[in-house]
């Protein structure tokens, strides 16, 4: 009867080139009822991902073979998976970098494995939680946000592609529009840590945002900013 339930169960790639961290997070994963798969190397691991779909990718940065951002930015892009940086490199700008390029998360070694499988259910229920409308499509004022191909289309038909980070931004403000969200609410919502460094990746966020929907920084037509309370998005959305 424990087989079928197994298959079930969400799957997490670990990407580490330490053996002992790639068993240590596994066995914690692995008793609290996931599915994982391990890997050392990044073409090890973009191999693994021809032939499986997981649902959340731990990804360390200090890889022997590629620079662990540049896969952050790939992953995010081109694959559905939660990303959760597991590094070593503390720096509040790697922080920064390492959500900006589209992780949800990112924690630092060393690390208690009961903290990384809180995190890893937080980000699943998460991504229940902000599944939002079923439709995976949605219109504003002639542009058109396209969630299952991470595309957002101007009214002139050109288009821009959304990182994860970004589409989830988009979403969530088009799931709640002409209404005021608090940074706290955002953080909640987005995940990515609290602090001065949510704080500064989100601003970063948002000015992307704003540059693929040619929004004048002086004089926003759809995301304000409320100093001091949050962010507003102004608009009519159709969902379909």
């Amino acid at each position: 009867m424990s087989a079928p339930a197994a298959s079930c169960a969400p799957l997490i790639a670990l990407l580490d080139d330490e053996p002992e961290i790639r068993v240590l997070l596994a066995s914690a994963l692995e008793e609290a009822g996931f599915r994982t798969a391990a890997f050392g190397r990044v073409a090890e691991f973009e191999t693994g991902l021809r032939r499986m779909t997981p649902d959340v990718c731990l990804v360390d940065l200090g890889l022997p073979d590629q620079d662990g951002l540049a896969l952050v930015w790939r992953l995010a892009r081109e694959t559905g998976a939660a990303i959760i940086i597991v590094s070593g490199r503390a720096r509040v700008q790697d922080r920064i970098t390492g959500l900006e390029l589209g992780a949800d998360d990112y924690i630092t070694k060393p690390f208690d494995p009961a903290e990384v499988v809180t995190r890893v259910r937080v980000l699943l229920r998460r991504g229940r939680a902000r599944a939002g409308p079923p439709q995976a499509r949605a219109g504003f004022a002639g542009w058109r946000a396209d969630f299952d191909r991470h595309v957002l289309t101007a009214p002139d038909g050109e288009e821009a592609p959304l990182s994860r980070a970004e589409g989830a931004l988009l979403r969530l403000f088009l799931e709640q529009p002409n209404r005021l969200l608090s940074r706290e609410q955002m953080q909640d919502r987005l995940g990515g840590g609290a602090g001065s460094g949510f704080d500064r990746a989100m601003d970063v966020r948002i000015s992307r945002l704003r540059v693929k929907l040619r929004e004048d920084p002086r004089n926003p037509a759809f995301i304000k900013t409320i100093y001091g309370a949050g962010y507003i998005f102004i608009g009519d959305v159709d969902w379909s």
